[in-house]
């Protein structure tokens, strides 16, 4: 059996996180995101359950209410996009809005900022100034790759929607942060589709409710297959399961042998 993140933590906490991506050009198509799925599969491996992801336009309003949604429900709140130097990035505003603070320029991005435009010999322009400005009380996320910081306000933790940014930021944020019991997950191949297995693998998933199992169909030529992944915080629970999802797989062959030994005679 194949069991990832076997290292298992004896702290049984479960974090929660959510994520607000947020940008006209996400919702239009014209930019295709790639920082939820490195999100989740960080978080994965820090022990913290990324629960929800919504994406939603530059619209202070639509910020605004989405944010507060999430951040009263889950642990954190991980936000991309919307804190570069252009008139439409005002997710530093929309943030002061959710909490009620004013948004200023913060005096050390302005002065980290203002030192790496003049080593470039560039004007540091009221423009590029917009990316000094965040939430009154907000605490820097580095930005090791072009300097104009992050920043975190509460248990949100805003970064650039730039994905080489958005992972520099998020490496930065991570060591940071609690994190609970790590998910252990095992793959089972199926030969059978989900047509077949569907009942019999719903029985199995209401009578362990503390996993979660999957089931992602594969067509290979004219047939369907496919693959089981039983995910739980317990090596012992998850070997458990996966023990009975062999064991279906196995019913469902025995009783196939016997009709077509059935329909031979």
């Amino acid at each position: 059996m194949r069991i990832f993140l076997d290292v298992f933590m004896s702290n049984e906490t479960i974090v929660t996180a959510a994520m607000l991506a947020i940008g006209d050009e996400l919702l239009s198509g014209r930019t295709k995101d790639k920082n939820i799925g490195h999100l989740a599969d960080v978080l994965l491996l820090a022990g913290i359950d990324l629960k929800e992801v919504r994406i939603v336009a530059d619209d202070e309003d639509a910020i605004v209410s989405a944010l507060n949604a999430l951040r009263s429900q889950y642990d954190y709140v991980f936000t991309s996009g919307g804190i570069g130097p252009t008139h439409d990035d005002i997710t530093a505003d929309a943030i002061a809005k959710a909490f009620g603070v004013p948004c200023e320029h913060d005096a050390e991005a302005m002065r980290l900022m203002g030192e790496m435009y003049a080593r470039r010999e560039m004007e540091f322009t009221e423009a590029r100034q917009r990316m000094a400005r965040m939430p009154l009380g907000s605490k820097h996320i580095a930005n090791p790759v072009s300097t104009a910081p992050g920043f975190n306000i509460g248990n949100v933790y805003v970064m650039a929607g730039v994905p080489q940014v958005f992972q520099a930021m998020l490496d930065n944020v991570i060591p940071t942060l609690k994190t609970g019991a790590r998910v252990l997950s095992t793959a089972i191949s199926c030969p059978y589709g989900e047509g077949e297995i569907g009942t019999p693998l719903g029985l199995i998933q209401k009578a362990h409710p503390d996993t979660s199992i999957g089931s992602y169909p594969r067509y290979v030529g004219q047939f369907f297959s496919t693959e089981i992944v039983v995910r739980g915080r317990s090596a012992e629970l998850v070997e458990n399961v996966a023990a009975e999802v062999r064991a279906m797989i196995e019913t469902i062959r025995q009783s196939k042998a016997k009709e077509n030994q059935s329909a031979e005679a």
